[in-house]
C-alpha cells in the first residue's frame, strides 16, 4: 500500500473535489476538509464514495479549517488517523471563504475592514497555518508539494473583487516564502493561477456572466478552464519530475492570460 496521501483543504466542489479526484486516481489517500450545510451533504457524499472507489484510504471533515481551536482538533484527527509510516505527501489550498461586497456603492452594504480580514485570514493566512503546524507535528513527507490556487484577480481590478483580490497577492507572496523557508525540510511550495471556472465560487463574483462571456472571447482554446484541467496540473505538480519547480505561479489557462 502507498504510505502518502494529500490533505484537501476545501475539497467538496470544484477544484478542491476534482484534485482530490485526481490524486485519488494515482493512488495517493485522501484527507478532505470542507464546511458544508446538511442540506448539500447528499450531492457531496456521493462524489465522495466515488474517491473511496479508487481503492484508496479516504476521509472527509466537515470541520472549520480556518477556526484555531479546530484546527488544531482537525489535526490531531489526521495525525491519528494516519497508519505507522504514513505521511503527508501533498496539502492542496482550496480555501474559497471570500467576501465580494464592493468598495463604493449607493444603496449598498459596501465592504469592510473586518470583512477584508475575514477573507485574508480564509484565503491566504489559513495556508501559512496548516504548513506551520503540519511540519511542527512532523507529519509531512520529506518531499512534500504545497499547492494553492490563485487567480487573475491578483492584478486585474473587478467590482466586487477587493477583498479577494487581496488575499490572492498575500497567498503568492505566503507561497514563495514558504517555498524559500521550508525548502530545507524538503517543500516545494507553488500556486495554480486557473483561468475563468465554471465552480460554485465563481457563480457568487458580481457579474460573473460577463466574466465568462468576456474569458471566452479571450481564450484561444476557445472554451473555459475546467476544474479537471486544474486538477491535471496540480497531479503533474505532485510528480518527481517537478521537484525542482518551486516558489512560482503557474497558469493554466489555455492561454487566456495572454489577451
Amino acid at each position: 500500500m502507498d504510505t502518502n496521501w494529500a490533505i484537501i483543504l476545501g475539497g467538496s466542489n470544484g477544484l478542491g473535489l476534482a484534485t482530490a479526484k485526481k490524486l485519488a486516481q494515482h493512488g495517493l489517500h485522501i484527507v478532505v476538509v470542507h464546511r458544508d450545510r446538511r442540506t448539500d451533504m447528499g450531492s457531496i457524499e456521493a462524489e465522495f464514495k466515488g474517491i473511496s472507489a479508487e481503492g484508496v484510504l479516504f476521509k472527509a471533515f466537515n470541520k472549520d479549517a480556518i477556526n484555531a481551536e479546530k484546527r488544531q482538533e482537525l489535526l490531531t484527527d489526521i495525525e491519528t488517523l494516519l497508519p505507522e509510516g504514513h505521511k503527508i505527501k501533498v496539502l492542496v489550498h482550496s480555501i474559497a471563504k471570500g467576501n465580494l461586497k464592493p468598495m463604493n456603492a449607493e444603496g449598498q452594504t459596501v465592504l469592510s475592514h473586518q470583512d477584508i480580514e475575514i477573507t485574508f485570514e480564509a484565503m491566504a493566512l489559513s495556508l501559512y497555518d496548516w504548513t506551520k503546524e503540519l511540519h511542527e507535528r512532523k507529519l509531512f513527507h520529506e518531499d512534500t508539494r504545497i499547492i494553492a490556487f490563485t487567480s487573475e484577480g491578483n492584478t486585474r481590478v473587478m467590482p466586487g473583487y477587493g477583498a479577494v483580490s487581496v488575499a490572492k497577492v498575500a497567498l503568492e507572496a505566503l507561497t514563495r516564502n514558504i517555498a524559500l523557508e521550508f525548502a530545507p525540510v524538503g517543500i516545494k511550495a507553488n500556486c495554480i493561477q486557473a483561468g475563468v471556472t465554471h465552480t460554485k465560487s465563481l457563480a457568487m463574483i458580481p457579474g460573473y456572466e460577463k466574466l465568462v462571456k468576456h474569458a471566452l472571447k479571450r481564450n484561444p482554446q476557445g472554451r473555459l478552464t475546467t476544474p479537471e484541467d486544474v486538477a491535471n496540473a496540480v497531479f503533474l505538480m505532485t510528480t518527481e519530475e517537478a521537484k525542482w519547480i518551486t516558489g512560482t505561479i503557474i497558469k493554466v489557462d489555455g492561454g487566456e492570460s495572454l489577451v
